[in-house]
């Protein structure tokens, strides 16, 4: 469809000749300079038209995107999240682990044993002396009674070690929200810029043509000439780098959303967002609240505190039930055909060379540890969440006054092209004119979506980004 369409305008514009007149007596630019119009204009060559076509043969299909498709695709395909998700669901499986000890214990045995006529005695333990020619097989059963807490506070210590896993998760999850509205921003800047440097090698291009003409009629120097080239060139080059920019952003936008291969995207606008609160103490309360990294910290305190519990309780007893069953098919003539016994077992340690004093000294150091971690994330979110308040507050008020320079831009460049009409002013005015239009547009495009990241970055830091 699109090679048709092109090829069809430049068969028309090769029948007609030159362009319409309404073409050429268009208003020198929209927004950069007032609305003349111009005595001529250049026909357009068949390696313009060749190139727009090379253009739309050439053209990535662009993707539709507003700025929540972009956060649910980044979500869904970045392997970060889907890391940090099945992280999560490992460490779900701890506590299980723990909590076996609280089941009965049973396993099967199969033994037979050949043994030398009198054999009575086997060295390297302690063990029955009398060892008979059998065959026997049976079940043994254990299970625990109590080992006063430590068990528990093993299990409590590892499903918070979970829950602190899933606000890693959650941070995971923000981060790649933060980075993929960042990227949406800055790609809305870079085509924004794009505009503006579009718009301005189209006007200098008008004003080229224009002065170039005059200078033919002898009604302006070949300096002005080569000074509105000048102009234009530098337009040029900062439209080469605004394409490139794009390129740049896309390329970020696709890799914050995990898309493989390069990728254009066509973005729609956001709303701006409500105007942050007079006061700041608020956000700073809701931050240390809601902010993930803070939650996990503190779930990770708790689970030390757990932990120093149970390793507390290795000096208590441990108490348990054996029973085994079973029967001996085949045997030496004295042994019973089959066999059981049931029986208690405590186990109280008594010694331990250190070992257990080390390892709970351990465990509530590493608590108090945790808890100055606690502290000083706090600290470091309450400044955080100041910086992007301040930073987002200072880029509402650059929109504000990017719109105020633009009008004077325009004012200015208004004069200028007027007293550079009448013969009162120089190219250099309307050249100086000209760039600080530019400036003021650039500056002006950016400035909105510069708030607008600030903006995305304040709920960040207070935990509101889900």
């Amino acid at each position: 469809m699109k090679l048709t369409k092109y090829v069809g305008q430049v068969v028309n514009l090769r029948r007609v000749g030159n362009p319409p007149s309404d073409i050429c007596d268009r208003p020198v630019s929209a927004g950069y300079q007032p609305a003349r119009r111009i005595p001529s204009c250049p026909t357009l060559t068949l390696i313009s038209i060749s190139f727009l076509l090379i253009q739309a043969l050439s053209a990535q299909p662009m993707t539709h995107l507003t700025l929540a498709e972009a956060q649910r695709l980044a979500i869904q395909n970045n392997p970060q999240f889907s890391a940090a998700k099945f992280n999560a669901a490992a460490a779900y499986q701890v506590p299980s682990q723990y909590k076996a000890a609280f089941q009965p214990n049973m396993f099967g045995s199969f033994t037979g044993v050949g043994a030398d006529n009198g054999s009575r005695l086997a060295a390297g333990a302690l063990n029955n002396p009398v060892v008979y020619d059998r065959v026997g097989s049976g079940l043994s059963v254990s299970q625990m009674i109590t080992d006063f807490g430590r068990t528990s506070n093993l299990v409590a210590t590892a499903k918070l070690r979970a829950e602190s896993q899933d606000q890693v998760t959650e941070t995971t999850r923000a981060q790649i929200l933060l980075t993929t509205s960042r990227a949406y921003f800055n790609l809305l800047r870079a085509q924004a810029v794009l505009k503006v440097a579009n718009q301005t090698v189209e006007a200098r291009q008008l004003v080229v043509d224009q002065i170039s003409a005059l200078a033919e009629s002898k009604m302006r120097s070949t300096l002005d000439v080569s000074f509105a080239k000048v102009n234009l060139s530098d337009a040029k080059l900062l439209q080469v780098q605004a394409q490139s920019d794009v390129k740049s952003a896309d390329a970020d936008l696709a890799t914050a959303m995990g898309l493989p291969g390069e990728a254009a995207f066509i973005l729609e606008e956001e709303p701006l967002p409500a105007p942050l609160p007079d006061k700041i103490a608020d956000l700073i309360r809701e931050a240390i609240q809601d902010r993930p990294e803070l939650k996990d910290l503190r779930f990770q305190e708790s689970a030390d505190e757990r932990f120093a519990r149970a390793e507390h309780a290795l000096y208590y007893p441990s108490v348990g039930v054996i029973g085994t069953a079973g029967v001996v098919p085949t045997g030496y003539s004295t042994i019973p055909g089959r066999y059981g016994a049931i029986g208690m077992n405590i186990s109280i340690p008594i010694f331990s060379g250190g070992l257990f004093k080390a390892r709970q000294s351990e465990a509530e150091l590493r608590t108090k540890a945790a808890g100055q971690n606690v502290s000083d994330l706090e600290n470091r979110v309450a400044r955080d969440v100041r910086v992007a308040y301040l930073n987002a507050n200072t880029a509402a008020d650059r929109m504000t006054l990017t719109q105020e320079l633009l009008a004077n831009a325009e004012q200015a460049l208004d004069l200028a092209q007027t007293r550079f009409d009448a013969g009162l002013g120089t190219i250099v005015e309307l050249s100086q004119a000209q760039l600080n239009l530019t400036s003021a547009q650039i500056g002006n495009a950016a400035a909105k979506y510069d708030y607008q990241a600030q903006r995305v970055m304040v709920d960040y830091q207070i935990g509101a980004l889900r």
